[in-house]
């Protein structure tokens, strides 16, 4: 056949068309499941063998679109057709319209992953519903003249939460996400989207001498619309009174269903002792501090009042089950005095439990010291068992399984509880970063570093978020720019971090400016494991200045 009526009978069979509609629709396919496959969780490999299959298809559609031809009588080989009665034109016209549609479907595809990779991940998504009976307690306002009753505000905060948590029929955001608002924000609506309520609620607490008030509203975010209000003028030993029937209205205002055991666990009544009920909030003051920070240097005085507070009341089995964690905690951080141990933990622990079978904390307390005390999960596992039955919706709980599954190498379970966690915990940068160094170590690349960035954005000081998205970054890509990016201005401790980033390209002159910039004295140097001197000298000695390098 004449080359030129090669070409011209391609064209006239429509074979040019036909691979353009093809790799039209196949590239429509692939962004489709790039945004259907991710969402489902599906392996990788399918979407390269969907990639393999249309690329191996388009030889193949256009061998056939040249053997062969549509007619009013069904498919046929091309030589059969009469040229004047061939319809390939009209076909032809057909397939250009094909291509369009195509084509601006496969765009529309493309603008929406980048409107998504573009938009803010510390927010919950708009299109995810958001349950009716859902709500956060927003912090108390401390009005009393003294303002280091603040400590008060935010322990009437924490145990009406505590008690809205208990109610199975209610979604409660956990006061890690709800910290951040202590400022009283004016666009309530927004705060509601960001933390997925359709309820907010709002108060405030003024404690003068041996009588309190404590005023609350309860908003509907989405119409700003008051629900109920409510002034209450106690004396001080009438505090668990108040609280528990702000609880109560709130549900009723919500029409969440209490269980027999919820109603009761709403009375339910702590401690007699008013004194001891004061040392108790002082020592939930400092131990928040610590659990914040990830420092052990303020839990000594909880521990102190915590003490305290069960000598004043000896039946106060929250106390003693807060004391119990409050020691596991210190020593697992390895900062524990002399008569803090995981026996005397467990015994804590176990005195709360006596008192009051049925008390969540208490569980949680016998597990903590089974899992940094005794590294017994089998033991922590049916503690925090009965500890999620008992609340199923605490943040706390589920994230202990999460870190519990994680010990024991159960990477989909520990993911699992972490994600579960999220829901009610949404601004919690440290639990972001646990879900994504759990993703790591399962193997799910493709999700840890979304999970840093939303760690980073909900807490842009969150620096070991910073080194494990860095270190990602680099045992991953051998990204060195963008570990740097993550790491640069955040602080000593990341600045030596920052510093290896550029030895181990070489840059050696710069790792040392880096390190030269830091004062000889700096804590960073501990969690290093080097002197200034020491690490300077290791880096000149790379360098191959010697006479520098050898007298450091």
């Amino acid at each position: 056949m004449n080359p030129r009526n090669f070409f011209a009978e391609l064209k006239r069979r429509n074979v040019y068309k036909v691979a353009v509609a093809y790799g039209v629709v196949a590239w429509l396919l692939i962004q489709a499941a790039s945004i259907v496959l991710p969402t489902y969780e599906a392996p990788g490999w399918i979407m390269k063998v969907l990639i393999a299959v249309l690329a191996i298809g388009l030889p193949i559609a256009a061998v056939l679109s040249w053997a062969f031809e549509i007619t009013p009588e069904g498919i046929v080989r091309a030589d059969e057709v009469d040229p004047d009665k061939s319809i390939a034109r009209k076909t032809g016209r057909k397939l250009v319209s094909l291509i369009v549609v195509a084509a601006l479907l496969a765009l529309g595809f493309l603008v929406f992953r980048f409107i998504r990779s573009e938009s803010p991940p510390a927010t919950v998504a708009k299109s995810q519903p958001i349950p009716g009976k859902s709500i956060a307690v927003l912090p108390f306002e401390n009005r009393s003249e003294d303002k280091a009753n603040a400590y008060f505000a935010d322990g009437i905060q924490d145990e009406i939460l505590t008690r809205l948590a208990r109610i199975g029929d209610l979604k409660v955001i956990s006061r890690t996400s709800t910290e951040k608002y202590r400022s009283r924000p004016d666009n309530l609506k927004t705060v509601a989207e960001e933390l997925g309520v359709a309820a907010l609620l709002e108060g405030s607490v003024q404690k003068v001498g041996g009588k309190v008030r404590v005023v609350v509203q309860l908003i509907e975010a989405r119409s700003d619309h008051h629900l109920w209000a409510e002034t209450y003028d106690r004396p001080l030993d009438d505090i668990f009174t108040v609280q528990s029937e702000i609880a109560e209205k709130v549900a009723s205002a919500l029409h969440a269903t209490l269980t027999p055991q919820e109603s009761v666990a709403l009375k339910s009544v702590p401690t007699r002792s008013q004194k001891a009920y004061d040392l108790f909030l002082r020592a939930e003051h400092f131990l928040r501090i610590a659990s914040k920070n990830f420092s052990a240097a303020t839990l000594p005085e909880a521990i102190a009042l915590y003490r305290q507070a069960v000598t004043e009341d000896t039946r106060f089995a929250l106390a003693y089950a807060r004391l119990s964690f409050a020691e596991s905690y210190l020593e697992w951080h390895g900062a524990a005095p002399t008569d803090v141990s995981p026996d005397q933990a467990r015994i804590n622990a176990e005195k709360a439990l006596a008192l009051q079978p049925d008390l969540m904390e208490a569980h949680l307390a016998l597990a903590y010291g089974d899992y940094w005390g005794r590294f017994d999960y089998p033991s922590a596992l049916k503690h925090l068992a009965r500890a999620q039955a008992l609340a199923p919706q605490s943040a706390e709980v589920l994230g202990a399984l999460g870190a519990m599954y994680r010990r024991q190498l159960r990477f989909d379970e520990a993911i699992a509880m972490f994600e579960r966690a999220a829901q009610y915990d949404p601004g919690n940068s440290d639990l972001f970063e646990d879900l994504a160094d759990t993703y790591a170590m399962a193997g799910r690349n493709d999700k840890v570093e979304p999970a840093f960035e939303r760690a980073l954005a909900l807490d842009p000081d969150n620096e070991q978020a910073a080194r494990r998205l860095a270190e990602f970054l680099i045992a991953q890509r051998g990204d060195m720019e963008g570990a740097r990016r993550v790491l640069r201005g955040r602080g000593p401790r990341l600045q030596i971090q920052l510093a290896e980033t550029y030895r181990l390209t070489r840059d050696y002159e710069e790792a040392i400016r880096l390190i030269e910039e830091l004062p000889a004295d700096s804590a960073a140097f501990g969690p290093a494991g080097y002197s200034k001197d020491e690490l300077l000298g290791l880096y000149l000695h790379a360098a191959g200045q010697q006479d520098r390098a050898r007298p450091l």
